[in-house]
């Protein structure tokens, strides 16, 4: 069961010096490095020639992959289901293009270094819109329990340990959740929700990133 949430950049640091301190924390607790990951987003909006054709309101999908899952693609509707389907999805939508079009300059991605650390998965990215980094997205993850109610209190108090004050409130998605199995495609919503905080914020890049 993971957790994904964004950490602010710390008062007189830069975006990449929040990310050391962070990944110094997990360090120091004796987490251990285990590669990299990355998780990306495109938008698609329907195509004007539908909504005039059919009179309905656009609709935005967003189409995402994660490492975690490299034989996956996931397409997610705003407020409404998560198809999960595999990698050659992208080149359907290449055909579709009649019905979505990419919104291009929107590509969202969040990468940087996965840590294990006894039973958990932890996930430090920097979140990039184009060639500017706009964020800090930590994903952590318990993984022996599939129910996000039997674990969120441990998830809670392990964040706690190197998150402090930005330690998350428990995801929107667990609501809906309680006793069902998580799956892969709560995590996606999650990813899904995150960037599109950070897109709403249109904050000014950040100085100091290498």
């Amino acid at each position: 069961v993971p957790s994904v949430a964004q950490v602010p950049v710390a008062e007189g640091k830069s975006l990449q010096q929040t990310v050391e301190i962070l990944t110094r924390k997990l360090e120091l607790l004796g987490a251990e490095k285990q590669g990299t990951f990355c998780v990306d987003c495109e938008t698609y909006h329907t195509a004007a020639s539908t909504i005039s054709s059919q009179g309905q309101t656009g609709k935005l999908m967003y189409v995402m992959h994660n490492s975690e899952y490299p034989l996956s693609c996931f397409a997610l509707f705003e407020n409404g289901p998560c198809l999960i389907a595999d990698a050659n999805f992208d080149i359907l939508m290449v055909k579709l293009k009649g019905f979505f079009q990419n919104a291009k300059a929107n590509k969202i991605e969040s990468r940087g270094t996965r840590y294990q650390y006894c039973d958990f998965l932890v996930k430090v990215g920097t979140v990039t819109m184009g060639p500017s980094a706009r964020g800090i997205s930590v994903e952590v993850e318990y993984c022996p329990c599939v129910i996000a109610n039997d674990c969120w209190n441990l998830l809670m108090e392990f964040m706690q340990s190197f998150m402090g004050n930005h330690t998350p409130g428990i995801p929107s998605v667990f609501g809906t959740k309680h006793d069902s199995i998580y799956s892969p495609a709560d995590t996606m919503v999650q990813y899904m929700e995150l960037f599109n905080k950070i897109r709403k914020q249109q904050q000014v890049p950040v100085a100091g990133i290498r």
